[in-house]
């Protein structure tokens, strides 16, 4: 186990500091206390181990998180666990990788090697960053790849591969362009300091701090691999050998002929009383892993979420019956009609792919769960509570900063950054105008499979160019990410109702690929940080964000045309993991915002237009806070009242069930309260460790479960794989109303 040892040579650490006057010091206190201020331009970066577990980690992220994103409990495997997993590979290269210099014929006297010396930091930062490059913040795979799950899966009709490559590269690549525009804005400036970019220079920098020589306590590389090994080892148990594991939802097992206990007790289809999970996929699906993410906002989310689930929820379904909620399931993402039955989507759906107005008719109104319908209205309150919120917290310091970022003079950061050769600019206009002429050229020769015409796609990225620098700046300052997909859907479904598919694209096009953007400034500002080569950055983002994008949509291609009834959940077995939530969501977004329209939702024709009141709550929320805060500055807990966090708390629900944040809440305030309090040395050594090693034992045996079980189809048939015995759950509680299976009051 030695030759794994997480140790290293890293000169830019342990160089003492320059000394410095007060026009290098870096105006953010926080960027002082965790960036080194000392580079080494010679360290190399551009070497076959950078390459070769750059590109397997990027491969590796794309496959597994694109597999899992079907999954019911669909884990995502973020940068962290590459960043944790190939430091031991990296030295172990470093190690045994023969040091012969090869002569490059035509180069000259200029040669490389295998083996450039001990495996360095910026290395690593560069691997980090090519595997993160297919996703944005974090979310698993390129997002757009749901565009071609809901037409195949769901539409039940056709795209061609050659379509959905270029729609989900162009979408990719688009955001990429916008970043290099705005990079000198909301980079290079010292004002802009991207905290989210901080707990990745920490950790960069804990990682490639020598061990110390004490034998008692076991080293990172062998903690990594022997929690790995555990995980491995037990999700065979929840994932296919004991799957009730995954939501234990024990009020269902002992009310067993109860609607209402189990509404209260179902960690999947209701409110989750009493629901936890032995299956870490059900822990850190949806909201990530619990260990990476801080304490405050944990509580935050916790808050929200009680609120929300446990008071306002009961009071909306059983109390005031709103929407006529009991005829409804308690929590669903499913749309239905007026006499609580499934709604028949595809009878909607005419020849054209556009909305049947005569079927519409016939069908009825689209009616929600009442939960459903209110997550849009708790969405439309968190993206004016978020404007308001900024605008009124942090307006000044965004500005202020902004301001300051052209006046002040450059920080030590951007002075080390000057020995390095600059990206020129006509790259990325270069970029950026052959991925829009591809998109228009993708608009107009394929409209039949994409349906988005050439005017909305220029006004997609007309919306993407004008808001991802107020939404950079805003990232760059306070870590808060306004998110503004609803209102690209609202817009695009006012213009252009009885399109699905255009209203998904443009949505992509439009704020998708602006996440995206702010994504890639993000890693950019960490390269910036770390001392990256800005070329070198170029060129492994790019060529990641095209591997990665390939990757996806292979992976999805394969399942979608390989697994049955793949996202059907009414015809899937029981046990069956193949629910595609994510998709369901995605999918009845798609007809509510496109192929039925917000009008006849949210609108003057729909049943559901009080919803937007929830935009005039959300904007004054703040507001008012702010003013307790301006009457009241001795009282200290009022500024912690972030509403935001707090109407956004349940934002990932659907597909996120009770017992995905009762598992995550709990699991990350032992973690970030009680060991970060009580053993803070032991959490400093090895939290993040035990978080990639969680992700990963889990990513690597779920899919050896698939491939030597799934694909023969061959599954256990007992009490404790017939998911969680809450059946009743999904049942309405109005008078009269009758669904299979369920009781009649």
């Amino acid at each position: 186990m030695g030759s794994l040892e997480l140790q290293t040579h890293q000169p830019d650490l342990e160089k003492p500091k320059p000394d410095l006057n007060d026009d290098d010091i870096s105006p953010i206190e926080e960027v002082r206390l965790t960036v080194t201020n000392t580079d080494d331009p010679n360290l190399p970066v551009w070497t076959f181990r950078m390459w070769f577990l750059g590109l397997l980690s990027c491969g590796l992220l794309s496959f597994l998180n694109q597999f899992f994103s079907y999954r019911t409990e669909p884990l995502i495997i973020t940068q962290i666990t590459v960043q944790v997993a190939t430091l031991p590979i990296g030295h172990l290269m470093a190690r045994i990788l023969p040091q012969t210099q090869f002569h490059i014929p035509g180069f000259g006297p200029r040669s490389f090697s295998l083996n450039p010396g001990p495996f360095n930091v910026k290395e690593h930062v560069l691997i980090t960053i090519f595997a993160n490059a297919g996703s944005a913040f974090g979310n698993g795979s390129a997002y757009a790849v749901g565009i071609v799950n809901i037409i195949k899966a769901f539409y039940k009709r056709n795209i061609s591969f050659l379509a959905a490559w270029i729609l989900i590269i162009t979408t990719q690549v688009l955001g990429y362009g916008w970043a290099g525009l705005m990079r000198k804005y909301v980079v290079e400036p010292s004002h802009m300091w991207w905290p989210n970019t901080l707990v990745q220079v920490s950790l960069f920098r804990a990682l490639h701090e020598k061990d110390d020589k004490d034998e008692r306590r076991t080293s990172r590389a062998k903690f990594f691999l022997i929690a790995l090994t555990c995980s491995f080892l037990w999700y065979a148990v929840p994932g296919y050998l004991f799957s009730t594991l995954t939501s234990i939802s024990w009020v269902c097992w002992v009310f067993s002929r109860s609607v209402t206990a189990q509404q209260l007790g179902s960690g999947m289809k209701g409110l989750g009383l009493g629901a936890i999970t032995l299956d870490w996929s059900a822990v850190a699906s949806f909201l990530l892993s619990p260990l990476i993410t801080p304490f405050f906002a944990i509580a935050n989310v916790c808050v929200g979420y009680v609120l929300i689930i446990y008071i306002f929820m009961p009071i909306a379904y059983w109390g005031l019956d709103l929407y006529s909620a009991r005829k409804f399931p308690i929590f669903s993402s499913h749309l239905f009609t007026a006499q609580g039955q499934i709604y028949n989507i595809s009878a909607i759906v005419n020849d054209q792919f556009e909305l049947d107005q005569t079927q519409y008719a016939k069908q009825g109104q689209i009616h929600m769960s009442t939960f459903f319908a209110l997550t849009y209205g708790f969405g439309f309150a968190t993206i004016a509570a978020t404007l308001t919120h900024v605008g009124f917290f942090h307006g000044r310091e965004i500005y202020e900063r902004y301001q300051a970022s052209y006046k002040s003079k450059e920080d030590i950061h951007t002075k080390l950054m000057k020995n390095y050769k600059d990206i020129p600019a006509w790259w990325f206009y270069a970029l950026l105008g052959l991925t829009i002429t591809i998109s228009f050229l993708l608009s107009i020769f394929l409209k039949d499979q994409v349906q988005i015409p050439w005017w909305a796609l220029l006004f997609a990225c007309g919306i993407a160019f004008i808001f991802t620098l107020p939404i950079s700046i805003i990232t760059a300052t306070t870590n808060v990410t306004p998110g503004l997909n609803i209102i690209t859907e609202y817009v695009m479904g006012l213009i252009l109702p009885g399109k699905p598919i255009a209203n998904v694209c443009f949505k992509v096009y439009g704020y998708m690929s602006m996440s995206q953007a702010v994504s890639f400034l993000s890693d950019f500002k960490l390269g910036h940080y770390m001392k990256i080569p800005p070329r070198s950055m170029f060129l492994v983002q790019f060529i990641g964000t095209i591997f990665a994008g390939t990757i996806n949509i292979s992976v999805a291609w394969w399942l979608l045309n390989s697994i049955h009834n793949i996202c059907e959940d009414s015809l899937l077995p029981a046990d069956s993991p193949w629910t595609c939530p994510g998709d369901r969501v995605f999918f009845d977004a798609s007809v509510i915002w496109g192929l039925v329209g917000p009008r006849r939702i949210f609108g003057d024709l729909g049943t559901y237009k009080a919803m937007n009141w929830f935009f005039v709550g959300g904007a004054i929320g703040p507001i008012i806070v702010w003013l307790f805060h301006k009457a009241f500055p001795e009282k200290s807990w009022i500024p912690l009242i972030n509403l935001p966090v707090l109407l956004g708390a349940t934002a990932y629900m659907p597909p996120a069930t009770t017992v995905n944040y009762n598992a995550w809440i709990i699991v990350g305030t032992i973690f970030n309260f009680f060991v970060f309090r009580y053993r803070k040395h032991w959490w400093q050594r090895y939290n993040y460790i035990l978080s990639a090693a969680l992700d990963a034992g889990v990513a690597f045996m779920g899919v050896l479960l698939y491939f030597s079980l799934g694909v023969e189809n061959k599954s256990l048939n007992w009490w404790g794989t017939n998911s969680e015995h809450c059946s009743l759950a999904t049942c309405p509680t109005a008078k009269g109303m009758v669904v299979d299976g369920c009781p009649i009051y």
